[in-house]
């Protein structure tokens, strides 16, 4: 009974078992005194057997409006998703050379440019949404704030630079959620967090990611800090870009991505085209935005009781012209 708030109003389908056992004892009674004192020639011209199918089916909508009623004062409990008043979203893109592969068209930094700016719209309002770019070092162009409009404006002015060093990218992220955290009263009473990392390629500066200020370390840091990190693995193994006439191979890197998601406790994801990179978004939005809570659920079983209380009225005047 744990989806039902008070549940010993269920008590009260024995009263409804109980009228439905009175309804046929009487029906049999009835029928009994019948066929005792009543010409049975005279009794079924004058109560022929078509009408006796039908003449319980008021009764029967009745004791299931009845049974509806009964659950729904019970109070039913259903989960229910419901928009988060508050939580914290930072979005943490790479901006190195890769990104200007044209492998996902028109170009991944362009698609990605997309998805983040639709991503921005259509997050639930009250997230504090902020961007952070990297490329050699990171740049915080919004910090958390529940206008998204200023993350969708930074997005069109992302610019490509050298080098990748993703681990800038998160450390600046758990500091803007930490400056964020202080304002709002400290880390006791911080809403949920989630840096979402989208990146086409391996870490570069520095050369090893588990350097103090490598990806690896700052994942690390992230769920020291309890801030998962959800990173989007953006491209495909085939892509390149040109550097003064060469085109140099610029593939994916899944499995630093991966790990890092793993290492912060976050999730990870890929995509290899625009349509794909939206749903990731879409599913992230899902997370982020909602939130299940357990509430009330009797409205849709009053409502059910309260139609079928009606129909069986209408019924009981058109099939026995009385009232149940």
């Amino acid at each position: 009974m744990s989806f039902l708030a008070s549940p010993w109003w269920l008590l009260l389908l024995l009263v409804v078992a109980a009228l439905g056992a009175a309804y046929v004892y009487v029906q049999r009674l009835r029928r009994k005194r019948a066929l005792t004192f009543a010409n049975l020639d005279l009794l079924n011209r004058v109560a022929p057997q078509q009408r006796n199918r039908w003449q319980h089916v008021p009764i029967a909508l009745l004791l299931v409006a009845l049974i509806l009623l009964v659950v729904g004062v019970a109070a039913p409990q259903a989960d229910r998703r419901v928009p988060r008043n508050k939580a914290t979203v930072i979005l943490v893109m790479d901006v190195s050379r890769s990104m200007n592969a044209t492998d996902v068209s028109p170009s991944r930094i362009k698609a990605a440019q997309d998805a983040a700016r639709k991503f921005a719209d259509e997050l639930t309002d009250g997230i504090n949404l902020g961007l952070i770019s990297y490329a050699g070092t990171a740049s915080t162009l919004v910090s958390p704030t529940p206008d998204h409009n200023a993350t969708k404006e930074a997005v069109d002015k992302l610019r490509l630079d050298d080098k990748t060093a993703t681990g800038e990218g998160i450390f600046a992220a758990i500091q803007q959620i930490k400056t964020l955290n202080a304002v709002l009263g400290g880390d006791a009473a911080a809403p949920p967090a989630r840096v979402v990392l989208l990146s086409d390629g391996k870490e570069t500066v520095p050369d090893d990611p588990d350097d103090p200020r490598g990806a690896f370390t700052a994942a690390r840091k992230a769920k020291e800090e309890k801030i998962p990190v959800s990173s989007i693995s953006f491209g495909t193994m085939s892509g390149t870009v040109d550097l003064e006439g060469d085109q140099v191979p610029v593939p994916v890197d899944d499995e630093s991505l991966r790990k890092i998601a793993n290492l912060s406790g976050g999730q990870f994801f890929t995509a290899s085209s625009l349509d794909e990179l939206n749903k990731v978004y879409e599913t992230l939005q899902q997370q982020i935005g909602y939130e299940k809570r357990r509430g009330d659920n009797s409205r849709p079983w009053l409502i059910a009781g309260t139609l079928l209380a009606l129909l069986s009225a209408f019924a009981a005047l058109a099939i026995n012209r009385r009232l149940p």
